[in-house]
């Protein structure tokens, strides 16, 4: 008989290629032997050349995925991705605040790579005013921690800077990702009023679709195994350099990463 396994639940889009969002979680959650749950938000067409369509689940059909799944299995942590618009926002706060729920991990999915919006600008200040405050670690890419504190990030000290100041929009973490400076990738956590710096060598890999993703789910299983953040920021990191560093080879464009 399995006991005592740690429950993870993802709620984001689904991604057709499997490479990010709800399939990139499910198997992230599985390599660390946790037990994935999901809400599906959205529903894309998309393959590793990019993404054709994009189409909303149904508000009621969001909550009541919510509420099936704290009612009987309840969730060690919450990750969100991708939630697209208002009323799934809306939702999502909702319900992590009715339950109580802990260890929430926010990526801030909010524009694509090429900087496409990815939720609708309700939904930007819905997920600001109601959704970032519950989080115990949000994980912005620097586009998107330049979109949520409204500075310019262009060195490490401007990370510290958007750091402290995110920092006053969420109860726990910051952690900004720093892969679009250029030289060597630093990562900065603020957390507890210190900053944690994450360095690793640039990998000469093009296929890293989901590694937001990736990154975020790691990081709620490590919270759900009763790390701290800087600790379960760290185990995410190691595992999603080796992930990368697989150099797995699949489609035309940018592809997916091997989580096994």
């Amino acid at each position: 008989m399995i006991e005592n396994v740690k429950k993870v639940l993802s709620v984001a889009g689904s991604d057709s290629c499997g490479g990010a969002g709800i399939q990139a979680d499910i198997k992230t959650i599985s390599a660390f032997r946790q037990y994935a749950m999901t809400v599906v938000t959205a529903v894309t067409a998309q393959n590793s050349l990019g993404v054709r369509l994009v189409n909303a689940v149904c508000p009621e059909m969001v909550r009541t995925q919510l509420e099936c799944i704290f009612e009987d299995m309840f969730p060690d942590a919450v990750k969100t991705g991708m939630l697209l618009n208002g009323s799934n926002v809306n939702i999502t706060a909702d319900i992590i605040k009715e339950y109580k729920a802990q260890n929430v991990v926010c990526d801030t999915v909010i524009m694509s790579t090429s900087g496409k919006p990815l939720i609708e600008d309700d939904g930007l200040d819905i997920f600001v005013k109601m959704l970032m405050p519950l989080a115990d670690v949000i994980t912005p890419n620097i586009p998107e921690a330049q979109k949520l504190c409204g500075m310019k990030i262009d060195t490490v000290k401007d990370m510290e800077n958007a750091c402290t100041v995110l920092s006053g929009m969420v109860k726990g973490a910051v952690l900004i990702k720093g892969g679009h400076l250029d030289g060597e990738a630093v990562d900065i956590l603020y957390t507890d009023g210190k900053f944690h710096y994450f360095s690793s060598k640039r990998i000469d890999n093009k296929n890293t679709h989901g590694t937001g993703c990736t990154l975020s789910a790691a990081i709620a299983c490590g919270l759900a195994e009763g790390l701290g953040a800087a600790d379960a920021v760290k185990k995410a990191k190691d595992y999603i350099t080796k992930a990368i560093g697989n150099k797995l080879e699949l489609g035309h464009g940018y592809g997916p990463l091997w989580h096994f």
